[in-house]
């Protein structure tokens, strides 16, 4: 993978987990990614917010303050002295910032508090099915300063110790929202071309680090949060071939079958095309397993696939695969909670269930 020499092909999928505390990430955040690297395996962190607007809970960690790239420098070396390859999400949630949440059943309204009372921002001001505000529809005036947090993240990301940064421009966040014409609606430079954006945040951050740290995240055929598009093929296609052209080090693309949230489907739409269009580094992700991720490098679908839910179960989940061992199940409520071990770092290793 570009000057990175992997081990195996089972790649840590970026998850949130919610482990952080006012955005800065905490001390159990560096048992959890250390149990989960292996000599030459690579990890993509769990979303960082590029701004103080771009996340939607304090629990998720940021990259845009002195303090957070601290918070993450000792888990970063707790990766690499392992020998991992580690990359950095960098994400802005654009209008996603304001939460639907269900407790005890009760859907809840959540407005994201946030400093100096800004409002969530979008390509559009449409709002979500359950929002009470709609976003403001960022001006061409402000769209380059978005890009410019982006590019700093990028630079922070790489001062805190990360090999690279991976920008999130997948499943109906900011960039997801210029990209899918569900949502944009603009008649400007950035309608008339919708990808302009999301290759401005790559041009910006290749500029700023190198594209041989760079990858990106795209989910041209999900639905995650109304991101709908109704030409995904042609639009994951632009993306890859547009790309090339920026001489990043991967991308990573989400399956067509998972459609939305947790949600895997039958399908028949394929990343084919985009996997032959891209010249870096082709990750995929989306619903995994052991046998149909082996199928996928074996058939040259993919370089590499990237796995969550299995992963963050199995800590040692190349190990696993290796030996065809049995998985750990993942519990399911523990996914978001607090708790600094609960769900997070107790799931046992393969010679402790032996």
């Amino acid at each position: 993978m570009g000057k990175f020499e992997l081990s195996h092909r089972v790649v840590l999928a970026p998850l949130t987990r919610q482990r952080c505390l006012g955005y800065v990430p905490q001390p159990p955040m560096i048992l959890y990614y250390s149990q989960r690297t292996s000599k030459g395996g690579f990890l993509i962190a769990e979303a960082a917010g590029v701004s103080d607007i771009s996340q939607t809970s304090p629990e998720m960690p940021g990259i845009w303050t002195k303090e957070q790239v601290e918070g993450w420098k000792p888990i970063v070396d707790a990766v690499h002295a392992k020998g991992g390859i580690f990359f950095c999400q960098l994400i802005h949630v654009g209008r996603v910032l304001d939460t639907a949440i269900t407790i005890n059943t009760f859907l809840i309204y959540a407005f994201q508090l946030v400093p100096n009372g800004k409002s969530p921002v979008s390509s559009s001001n449409k709002k979500l099915a359950y929002q009470q505000r709609s976003p403001k529809k960022l001006t061409t005036q402000e769209i380059p300063l978005v890009v410019d947090d982006f590019r700093v993240a990028a630079r922070n990301a790489i001062e805190a110790g990360f090999d690279g940064g991976e920008i999130h421009g997948a499943h109906g966040y900011l960039i997801d929202q210029f990209l899918k014409d569900e949502i944009i609606d603009r008649t400007d430079e950035y309608g008339g071309s919708r990808c302009r954006f999301a290759l401005e945040v790559v041009d910006a951050a290749v500029k700023e680090i190198g594209g041989d740290k760079v990858g990106i995240r795209l989910s041209p055929f999900a639905n995650y949060s109304e991101s709908g598009d109704s030409n995904p093929e042609t639009l994951g296609l632009y993306m890859a071939e547009s790309l090339n052209e920026f001489k990043i080090l991967y991308c990573h693309m989400v399956e067509p079958r998972m459609k939305s949230v947790f949600e895997k489907v039958d399908c028949l739409d394929s990343l084919i095309p985009m996997r032959k269009a891209f010249k870096g580094t082709f990750i995929s992700a989306g619903g995994y397993g052991r046998e149909d991720g082996n199928k996928a490098v074996a058939e040259n679908r993919t370089d590499l696939v990237a796995y969550g839910r299995l992963f963050l179960a199995n800590p040692d989940l190349p190990k696993r695969f290796e030996l065809n061992a049995p998985l750990n199940k993942y519990d399911r409520s523990t996914f978001y909670t607090r708790d600094p071990v609960v769900g997070y770092t107790d799931y046992p290793f393969l010679e402790t269930t032996i």
